[in-house]
């Protein structure tokens, strides 16, 4: 399902290899001018896109592929739970090196790839809208907090508009009884990020990224504001899918012996 919004410009697209970045090129491509595609890993672009090797970690690099982009969405990260070490160049050093080379690149609005994990020690009976404090479950969502925290500084000081999406579990299908709440579908992703490019200026908002679950534990009221209209539920999948849900919106994120120092 492609998004129904047209979206105008040049997209850089940070961490395109990734699965989530592999599923915007495809779903995005046709309705912008040109997409700017990063990774550490080469990428073959297709017509109207155009790839360059990068460091996150390397500030010169990313100022070159940013410049003369009209948005941003900073995908590139270690996409789960790593050692501090680990995450201090992509997630920590990168994402501040993403959001400083869009905003002297031209750029008007990032979109930040978040995480639910920035909010993962609520109990899931409390319903989530993108206005809960952070409170992450790992170090990985401490650096998603932090990107969060980074966008509002943006956003307030520079005047961009900056979209923070708490990404749920994104994936052709939900794995555990836990993502019939979380699950984000491809198709609905695309119409996420597609929404959160082509919204009239927000200023700076977080929403969650998730389907139309219907058992989702998360408000999807401020992503709808933007335009966002998911159509996929994963109840479908539920008779396929044994085990109790966690009580906690992080899931098994959440357990002691699950970190970085661990």
């Amino acid at each position: 399902m492609q998004p129904e919004t047209s979206i105008t410009g040049r997209v850089l697209i940070t961490g395109a290899a990734g699965a989530i970045g592999s599923c915007l090129r495809e779903g995005l491509r046709p309705y912008v001018g040109e997409l700017v595609l990063t990774d550490a890993r080469a990428l073959e672009p297709a017509d109207n896109e155009r790839f360059v090797a990068v460091d996150l970690a390397d500030r010169d690099a990313v100022m070159r592929a940013a410049e003369g982009v009209d948005a941003v969405i900073h995908l590139g990260a270690i996409p789960t739970e790593a050692s501090f070490d680990d995450l201090l160049g992509p997630n920590l050093i990168g994402t501040f090196n993403v959001f400083e080379a869009a905003r002297r690149g031209g750029a008007t609005r990032i979109v930040f790839a978040s995480s639910n994990h920035a909010t993962g020690f609520y109990p899931v009976e409390q319903r989530l809208t993108g206005r809960d404090a952070p409170r992450p479950d790992t170090l990985y969502g401490v650096t998603k907090a932090y990107g969060e925290a980074l966008g509002s500084l943006y956003a307030d000081k520079f005047g961009m508009d900056v979209i923070c999406i708490r990404i749920g579990s994104f994936g052709e299908r939900p794995r555990q009884v836990r993502e019939l709440a979380t699950w984000l579908s491809l198709e609905d992703a695309v119409r996420l990020f597609a929404a959160c490019l082509s919204a009239p200026p927000v200023g700076f908002r977080v929403v969650y990224g998730a389907s139309a679950n219907t058992r989702l534990t998360w408000d999807l009221s401020s992503a709808r504001e933007l335009g966002y209209d998911p159509q996929d539920d994963a109840e479908r999948f539920a008779a396929e899918l044994g085990g109790e849900p966690h009580r906690l919106h992080g899931g098994s994120y959440t357990d002691r012996d699950i970190g970085g120092w661990a």
